[in-house]
Order: C-alpha cells, then structure tokens, then sequence
C-alpha cells in the first residue's frame, strides 16, 4: 500500500469497504462514520489492486466535493495516477459523453452550452415575440418551469401554463436550430444516446470498468438509468449513501435507489457503517430512537465512539424573540467559557424564523454568517415593501421611487421611466418633481398621465395620513391592498412554498414598521435602523461567526454546540409534508439537524410565533414524543430565568451583607 493509505487505521466495516472491490457493493454509512475516508481509500486500493485509472469513474454531486476526493485520492495515490481517474459530477460525465457521441443523436459534433445571460436573453425575446411582455413574465419564471419539466421527463407541451407551454416548444426548438443544449439537456441527452445506441454505450461500459457513486440517495430516476446503461457486467458499481439522510425528495431525489439497489444491480454486498466519530452517545440515542420511526428504511444504528456526553436539552420557550435573546445571551455566556464564535450553529427549518435570530444577534454586535438561506434583507419582496416604505417618508429619493413606480405594473413601463429620468436631468430636478410637473405631464398619452397621477395621489395621500397621525404600518398594508401587490407577488411564484416564503416576508415587513412606530420611532429612523442591519449583509457568507443555517444546508456538516430552533407542528414536521404525506422525509430532516452536533445539542419550541405579522399559538412538535426521554433533559424557559434570577438576588444579598460587615 502506498504511504498515504494504511488499512491498519481502518475499523473492520470500513476494511471491509475498502476491500470488496468487484461486483456491485452498497456501503450504507451514518452520519459521522467516516464516509469519505473510506470511499477515497476504497478507489486508492482499486488502483493499488492493478486497475487502470482511467478505468475509475466516481461520480459526485457537486463540483466542490468532486475537486475534494480528487485531491484526497491524488494524495494518497500520487499526482499522475490520481490525475487520470475521473472524479465529476453527473453532467460533466454526460458532457463528456456527448462531446463524443452527440453526433449519434443528430446533433453537430461542436455543439454550445446555452446557460445564463445567453439563456435568459433567448427567452426574454421569445416572451417579447409570444406576447409575454405585457403580462411582466419574467425569463427565470419560464427557466424554471422548462428545467422542472426536464427534470421530470415531462414533454414541454404539458407545462400547465399555456403561454410557457408555448415558449419553451419555440425555445427547445431555437436550441436544436443552433446546436445547443442546456444544462437540463446533458443529463437526457447522455442517458439517451447510451440507450439508444449499443455501440456508444460498449464504449464507455469498457472506459469505466469500476463506478463508484457519491451521496446515493440524492439521485432521481433519470441519473439511476444512467448507471443502468453505464454499468455492465460483472456490475462493478459502488454506491454510498445513507437512506435516513435522504432529504431532498423535493426536488426530484428516489429514496428507493437506494432502498431497492438489488433490483438494479443483483446480489449486492451490502456494507452498513455505523460507528461514529463525531457525536456523543447522549446525541446519538436520540438520533436513533428518532429515525427507527421511518418505516421501511434500511435497518441500522449509530453506534458511539464517544460515551456519555450532555444530556440533548429541550427547552420549552413563550415566544420567538424570548427563543432568540435566549440562545444569543447562551452563546454570549460560553464564549466567556473558551469557546469560538464558529463552534455554534443554529439550525432552522424555513426562512421566516430567521429575522429575530438575526435582529438578536447583531443587537449583542456577534458576527453570524447565513448559509442555505437568503437573508431576511435581501429577499426581493422586502427591498420592494421597504422602497415603498422609502417613498412614504421621502418621496424626492430616486432609487426607491424608480424601484415602485410601476411595482406592480400601473401603465407607466420603462420608456416612461427613462423619459421621466431624463427630463430630470435637463431641469435638474429630482424624479418626484418631474411626476407632478404639468408640463412633463402633458406631452404623455392621456393613458400614461392617468396611471402617473394615480399613483402621485396615492403616495400624498399616504403622507398626509402620516401626519394626522396614522400608523406608517396601516398606511402602508392600505396601499398594498388597493394596488393588489400581493397578488400580483403570488402571480410570479411558481411553487406553494414559494407563495408561503413571500407572504410572510410582505407581512413581517409591514408588521415590522408597524410596531416600530407603536414604541415611538418614526418611519425614519426605522428605514435608518433597517439601511444599516441590511448594509452589514454585504459579506456574510465570507465572514466568521455563528452559522445560521437552513436544515438541509446543514448535511454533511458539524458543529459543536448546535441549536435546532422551531420543533413545533406545522414547522418541523412542515405543514405541507402534513398534507402531502411526506412527515417521513421531515423525519430524517429532524435526524440530519440531531446529527450536526458534536458535543452539546439544544432543540426549542414556542407557544407563540410571529406568522405574517401575527402571533399565533404553537404546539409542539408530534416528533417530540419520539426521542428517548432517558437521554433528554427538558427545561422551562421561565424556570431558567426564574433560577438566573434568585441566584443574581443572592449574590446581591451576600454582597450587601459583607458590606454591611465591612462597615
């Protein structure tokens, strides 16, 4: 074995991984057992074993991890014998397959990869030629229907909406004109030309004699085909993965690759890795006596490395800005115990528990970095609820003024923007002045003047309501109905979450500027307050600090000290999957959140939380009732302060008494 590479350092399952080289193998392995040391090891061994490397293929779901096993194999193997396997990811193993044999399927050899710029510009001007223009459809709204239909083998004529029906035929046909494919196209296209073409499938069923497959469970159907026409006998395939991490079934990922893998490949040597080396025993049992709720799952256990270890806290908590304060006053008291802000991470299942965390946090001035998630801030329908908060205060401010004035579409478009914009300059004046001057206002069509003066009205009405006194928030949720901005807004989402995500992000918005004003701000200084929190975004993601990270970023990562908020019904389990059927999925997305901790694991529930700008009454999560009590210890949030408190009286009492003995 070559010096990077010692089986000694191996536990027995991961030897045995390592050295079941022929035939399809499934290795199932936990969270925390040392998935990735075994795969690299198992590939080194391959290569120690005599097969060529270019006959090694591992396939990866993103270019990041496929870079990472590429550089852990060369390291271990040596720069030249690492450099010829193939480590990629799905479509660049299909481009590779195409950039040999898309002749077979018609195409030109030379074909383009249309993405982007060039894509949404193909589509802006086939929505211009269609007629879409004067609905305000948008490129990305089309992208995704197109994208959705390919990711789903659904012929582009059945998407539900006529008029994108109608796009996506002229567009998939403007790409076959000019040679092109997308990046939807690479997958269908590589598993058809290997289907359909027996010759081209011998090629590369003998290039790439042994596969290995990364995060197995994230595959759909349409990759597991692949395999099929990749993979041939003696069916050297081996995939990694762990059933009871399979948590993205939303878009499009089959659980049963991986739970019926005999019935792709026959006879496989199944391999369970299951000792962990990341968290304690105390998380551990908790995390198995959750998951051994899904039915149907491959059976297994984690078992620990790391005995004992901090009872999992669940703590019970009256609201969410109680659960906020709370988890920012504990991180405050344990970075005085030693520990680094990148210790913690909090853990959430939908972006509208994020904005009290983050308000929390940046009050006690600690630096958080978001990942999964787009900040509270930058959220498109804040920006616009904020720009016409903006215009309320201060209507001679441009930028905000130009972002609404035809949000949502009122009759005055984008010429009559530029031309409002250019008179401003020739009279130097800002926009405001230009939109109430007569003479600008005269040489418009009756049609355009009409929409301008009906929306100055309403912008001096609003204002004169300030003054007698009206709440900025009223003004504001009076203004968003009259101009039917929500559903204008639901008009553009294309998914219920979606429509879920941007309701609440309106109603906290103007709830928000409501009860600022109600403890005696004005919309100023909230508009202040807002420019400044939004400004400290700008480099988030490069910052250190707490991670706040959404429950499926979160996979494959560890932390410390974890904090799993919102453990209430209708949030985790998500009322959707409630629904849809789906609570098994929302299980293991609660075994991922269990599995990120290291040492110390907190999980909170409310009785209240703001929901669209409301409070509204919790219950707790019907997975609660699931872990095992023996390794759980529930606390009350008012016995917690209640306790903080008296010792606080006590310390105060003993300190006044040995004054008193001083004196």
């Amino acid at each position: 074995m070559s010096a990077g590479f010692s089986i000694e350092s191996l536990n027995k399952a991961q030897r045995e991984a390592v050295l079941t080289l022929n035939g399809p193998v499934l290795i199932l392995a936990g969270a925390g057992t040392g998935k990735t040391r075994t795969v690299t090891c198992r590939m080194s061994a391959l290569l120690e074993n005599g097969v060529a490397a270019e006959n090694v293929l591992a396939v990866t779901f993103t270019n990041k991890s496929a870079a990472e096993m590429g550089e852990r194999v060369m390291g271990m193997v040596g720069k030249k014998r690492g450099k010829a396997m193939t480590v990629c990811t799905f479509h660049s193993l299909c481009l590779r397959i195409l950039k040999r044999d898309i002749e077979a399927l018609g195409y030109q050899k030379k074909f383009a990869i249309m993405a982007g710029g060039d894509q949404a510009g193909m589509i802006r001007q086939l929505i211009v030629r269609k007629g879409g223009g004067k609905i305000n459809l948008k490129p990305g709204e089309v992208m995704a229907e197109i994208s959705r239909a390919k990711s789903a083998e659904k012929p582009l004529e059945s998407i539900e909406d006529d008029l994108i029906a109608e796009i996506a035929v002229a567009y998939q046909n403007e790409l076959r004109a000019q040679n092109a494919v997308d990046f939807d196209d690479l997958l269908l296209l590589g598993e058809r030309v290997l289907r359909e073409h027996k010759e081209v499938r011998a090629y590369w069923q003998d290039k790439y004699r042994y596969i290995t497959v990364d995060e197995f469970q994230d595959t759909n159907s349409l990759q597991m085909r692949l395999l099929q026409q990749l993979v041939a006998e003696p069916y050297n395939i081996c995939v990694v993965g762990d059933d009871d991490q399979s948590i993205y079934g939303w878009r499009g990922a089959e659980v049963a690759n991986i739970l019926q893998f005999e019935r792709f490949f026959p006879n496989p040597k199944i391999i369970l890795l299951q000792e962990n080396y990341r968290s304690t025993q105390a998380v551990l049992e908790v995390a198995n006596s959750l998951i051994k709720n899904n039915v149907g799952r491959r059976e297994k256990e984690l078992k620990y490395t790391i005995p004992g270890g901090d009872l999992v806290r669940l703590v019970s908590m009256p609201g969410d800005q109680e659960e906020a304060d709370w988890i920012v006053s504990e991180i405050v008291t344990q970075r005085t115990e030693g520990r680094v802000l990148e210790d913690f991470a909090v853990l959430f299942r939908t972006n509208g528990q994020i904005r009290k965390m983050e308000e929390s946090l940046r009050e006690s001035k600690i630096p958080y970095r978001m990942v999964g998630a787009q900040s509270f801030y930058d959220r498109k329908e804040v920006k616009d609820i904020l720009s016409y908060a903006q215009v309320l205060d201060n209507p001679e401010l441009d930028i905000p003024l130009l972002r609404v004035l035809n949000t949502p579409p009122r009759g005055i478009g984008t010429t009559t923007s530029m031309v409002a914009l250019e008179w401003s300059r020739e009279k130097d004046q800002g926009i405001w002045k230009t939109l109430i001057d007569e003479d600008f206002l005269s040489q418009l069509s009756s049609k355009v003047m009409n929409s301008i003066r009906t929306f100055t009205l309403q912008v001096e009405e609003g204002r004169r309501a300030l003054v007698d006194g009206t709440n900025a928030g009223v003004v504001m949720d009076e203004w968003l109905r009259e101009m039917d901005f929500l559903e204008w807004l639901m008009r553009q989402c294309k998914t219920d979450k979606e429509k879920d995500s941007r309701r609440e992000g309106v109603s906290t918005t103007v709830a928000s500027i409501t009860e600022a004003i109600k403890k005696g701000k004005t919309l100023g200084d909230f508009l202040d307050k807002t420019a400044l929190d939004a400004e400290k975004e700008d480099d988030l993601d490069k910052k250190s600090g707490v991670t706040l990270i959404t429950l499926h970023a979160a996979k494959g990562l560890e932390y410390p000290v974890v904090y799993l908020v919102g453990l209430e019904e209708g949030i985790l389990p998500h009322k959707r999957s409630i629904e849809e059927g789906t609570r098994d999925e929302e299980r293991r997305l609660l075994y991922v959140g269990i599995t990120r901790a290291k040492e110390r694991m907190t999980m909170t529930y409310c009785s209240t939380r703001v929901k669209w700008g409301k409070e509204e009454g919790c219950e707790r999560s019907s997975f609660i009732c699931e872990l095992n009590p023996d390794w759980i210890q529930e606390e009350d949030y008012d016995d917690i302060m209640g306790a903080e408190a008296s010792e606080d009286e006590l310390k105060g009492f003993f300190s006044a008494m040995s004054a008193m003995l001083e004196e």
